[in-house]
């Protein structure tokens, strides 16, 4: 669509302009549902995998535009928004045959084309849904590729949510923090699976499409970490609604949407619905001067390209969307299920894939209008709890119902699917194949969010939790590799992360973050009390805001003591009285060897790492003694 033409739109003209051209293709979409116009001959299925790159230390790599480079043009291999992620498109297979067996045949030789390209620099690639050795500073502007859509998406929503966004997620650990970008977006890698259908038959596929995302969901969960915390099963849901939130907080309830959502109804009719709910609810954040009178094509009997109505779609991101395009000369409608993560394996993302094409396709035939089966807000708790717990989930079915996931799963989906798979003529060798990989995780409750929890939860919790990250990124990759299920992965083990060196270049990557602060009118017992209980030296010290205003160290405490000076003042000693104020900072992003010759130049034992004035972690004596230990070792085995 010209991507170097698409820009946020603040000017009120061209808003109007883009407006237009938008409301003319929706009357143009319109004509050609009511003449019959959209292909009706057979189903295709496709998909859209996103990679992450990574480095020697199994950390994020900005080098997209460099492996991207080294790929064969012609729009199969594409940017996405992060530097360190790459995405590409398959073909469009006719659904039936042996379209299961080619896409998988397919997703191996493009990741191969791109693992070769990545080895060229020396990096690595991985399918997972949330890379576990992410770290914030990894999302910053820095990292988005340099592409006008990017920059203009993230003006414009930053313009229409008025501030930072927010970002709160509880899980087993918890998570809050503020983000300035849309940026946040690129830690969700996906793997998008697509299924055409007709214009007559949208409605009740696209609900059926709704109903049984959230069993696929729960059998599929591969994000169980974001930041080192421990989520949801399916973390990309919450984040990514987050992530691009535009709503402003007020001081009034009002019933505003998500720019990511599951939906709030059923479709009773037709697709316009939802392309009318979507243009009526969210503002135009990106446009282009669209060349094409969509109405005027259309009454010329030709086939419009619709990009205004494409682009304001690509910027709503409903979990199964709605997309137009045009194959052959002919208009067709397919829905994008954007729910399901990528990874674990190729052959776990092919029997996802053939779950959910079964699932569409069987429940039709046994419920052709599910509106009459569920209400649309069980289908929608269902998708919420399935992202939440994955296969621990309780979900409200048919037929009124609860039932375990798994226990629905293993008895009626599974069945369901075979058979929806069988009318659509799919190979029977390829049914069992990929449907006994969803059994198999049925059967052990081993997807792969549960799989980086057992591994986790198997590794010695003295280790660093950037060795932990790191190891459970190297064996994802080394399973990857051997092309087996997750459902019969080992557990990552810590020696996997191998030369334990790259995990410490940075000091992001080690520092300490669980951190015990107190206030600077805090009594300075308190300090003390805190150093004593939880076996530490040095206490940060915040004001209201939240920004480091000071640090106490134990020897500062001990001076105190020796000279008795707590003992001789009669009121409370506050701690703003006792800390010292000009305290040596670090950004995240300083070199260990940087905060060593800093530490040594300035004389301190300790470092707080801050960005914009709080306090994000802390390095220490403690720690740099750790490196150099390890060293030692190291270098002693080496020398035999």
């Amino acid at each position: 669509m010209g991507e170097m033409t698409i820009e946020s739109y603040a000017d009120p003209e061209r808003l109007r302009r883009f407006m237009k051209s938008l409301l003319s293709d929706v009357r143009a979409l319109d004509t050609l549902i009511q003449a019959g116009r959209f292909e009706t001959h057979g189903r295709r299925v496709g998909a859209e995998q996103e990679l992450c790159l990574v480095d020697r230390a199994w950390r994020p790599a900005p080098y997209a535009e460099e492996v991207l480079a080294e790929l064969p043009p012609g729009g199969v291999f594409t940017p996405e928004i992060g530097k360190f992620n790459v995405e590409f498109n398959l073909a469009p297979l006719s659904f039936g045959g042996d379209c299961l067996r080619r896409m998988e045949r397919s997703l191996n030789e493009h990741v191969a084309e791109v693992r070769r390209a990545a080895a060229t620099h020396g990096l690595e690639v991985v399918l997972t849904g949330i890379l576990p050795t992410l770290k914030k500073a990894d999302v910053d502007l820095h990292n988005m590729m340099d592409r006008p859509r990017y920059h203009a998406l993230n003006d414009a929503l930053r313009r229409l949510r008025g501030g930072e966004f927010d970002l709160r997620l509880t899980g087993t650990d918890e998570l809050i923090i503020k983000h300035d970008s849309v940026m946040m977006e690129s830690c969700n890698t996906s793997f998008q699976v697509h299924f055409q259908v007709g214009a007559s038959e949208f409605a009740p596929l696209y609900n059926i499409a709704q109903v049984v995302t959230a069993p696929v969901l729960a059998a599929a969960a591969n994000s169980p970490l974001l930041f080192g915390r421990r989520l949801w099963r399916e973390t990309r849901i919450a984040l990514f609604q987050q992530a691009v939130d535009t709503r402003p907080t007020g001081n009034h309830v009002l019933d505003r949407s998500a720019r990511v959502s599951f939906g709030e109804n059923w479709v009773n009719e037709s697709v316009l619905e939802i392309y009318h709910e979507d243009i009526t609810r969210f503002r135009v954040v990106l446009g282009i001067d669209v060349e094409e009178d969509a109405c005027e094509v259309v009454a010329n009997g030709g086939i419009p390209k619709l990009q205004a109505l494409q682009l304001h779609n690509g910027t709503v991101y409903r979990w199964n969307r709605p997309c137009y395009g045009v194959l052959d000369g002919q208009p067709t409608l397919r829905i994008e299920n954007r729910a399901l993560p990528a990874g674990p394996s190729v052959v776990d993302e092919v029997a996802n894939a053939a779950f959910w094409f079964g699932l569409v396709s069987g429940l039709l035939e046994t419920h052709p209008d599910i509106r009459h089966a569920m209400t649309f807000d069980m289908a929608k708790s269902n998708f919420l709890a399935a992202a939440r717990q994955g296969m621990e989930a309780q979900f409200e079915w048919i037929g009124g119902k609860t039932l375990p996931a798994r226990q629905l799963i293993r008895r009626q989906l599974v069945p369901l699917a075979r058979e929806g798979l069988q009318t659509a003529g799919i190979d029977s060798d390829d049914i069992d194949r990929y449907l006994k990989v969803v059994e198999g995780r049925v059967s052990t409750g081993k997807t792969g969010s549960l799989w980086h929890l057992d591994s986790l939860s198997k590794m010695d919790v003295a280790s660093k939790p950037v060795e932990r990250m790191s190891a459970l990124v190297a064996a994802t990759i080394d399973r990857q590799k051997k092309g087996l299920p997750v459902h019969k992965w080992e557990p990552a083990r810590l020696d996997e992360a191998g030369d334990w060196r790259h995990s410490y270049h940075r000091v992001d990557q080690y520092m300490t973050t669980e951190l015990f602060t107190v206030h600077e009118n805090e009594v300075i017992d308190l300090v003390a009390h805190v150093m004593d209980w939880k076996h530490v030296r040095h206490i940060p010290v915040e004001n209201d805001e939240g920004h480091l205003v000071g640090l106490v160290s134990y020897r500062s405490l001990l001076r105190l003591l020796a000279h008795d000076i707590l003992r001789a003042r009669e009121s409370p000693v506050p701690v703003k009285e006792v800390m010292t104020r000009n305290v040596v900072t670090i950004p995240p992003e300083t070199t260990t060897l940087e905060a060593i010759e800093l530490m040594r130049r300035r004389k301190v034992a300790c470092l707080p790492v801050v960005t914009d004035g709080r306090l994000v972690g802390i390095v220490s004596e403690r720690d740099f003694l750790r490196v150099a230990g390890n060293l030692l070792l190291t270098r002693l085995r080496e020398e035999g």
